[in-house]
């Protein structure tokens, strides 16, 4: 029996009104105050000298940042110890929402794929979107409903339509495509 999968990606907080992640601080690194933070945009410009990012309603200027192992050693103004850095582990590194860049037509941010309501082309529902899973050759939708979930990839051929203002999703379902029951977690 197939087990349930798994996200790879730790559960992360949820950001505050008005604005959308960036990234999340994973731990402390070294002595000297850098941070590990796991990227959560493809906007590589947010982690700039002197970009400004709040971390639980506080506004950070960056100092310094290079990549690291999958991740972003990040510095920031005025945390110069590990004991400065240590209270940001875990905390979502966020944007106002009024700073993001405009998209081209047909492509949309991941804050506004998560929760949207899914049905088919005939209107019935499908569920909702629970997360967003990059798999190389195209994302794919993690839709549950009550019982179920349900794979959909983010293709055109599938993805009919996106009302954002309706947090509404119209999807052509692949021939192929089957609903897994949801696994619940049993102590042991």
């Amino acid at each position: 029996m197939p087990g349930k999968r798994t996200s790879a990606r730790p559960h992360h907080p949820q950001p505050r009104e008005g604005f959308v992640a960036v990234g999340f601080v994973r731990a402390p690194r070294g002595v000297r105050g850098e941070l590990s933070v796991e990227p959560m945009t493809d906007f590589a410009e947010r982690f700039q000298p002197g970009a400004a990012v709040w971390a639980a309603g506080v506004s950070y200027t960056v100092a310094r940042a290079r990549p690291h192992r999958g991740a972003l050693l990040i510095q920031f103004e005025g945390i110069e110890s590990r004991d400065q850095a240590e209270p940001l582990r875990g905390l979502l590194l966020e944007v106002p929402d009024v700073t993001l860049a405009p998209l081209e037509q047909g492509r949309y941010y991941r804050f506004q794929i998560v929760g949207m309501d899914v049905v088919d082309t005939e209107g019935a529902p499908l569920g909702q979107i629970q997360e967003v899973l990059e798999t190389g050759a195209n994302d794919v939708y993690i839709v549950h409903d009550a019982e179920s979930e349900l794979l959909i990839p983010a293709i055109d051929s599938v993805v009919q339509n996106v009302d954002i203002d309706a947090n509404r999703m119209v999807v052509q379902l692949l021939d192929k495509t089957e609903r897994r029951p949801l696994q619940t977690k049993t102590k042991r």
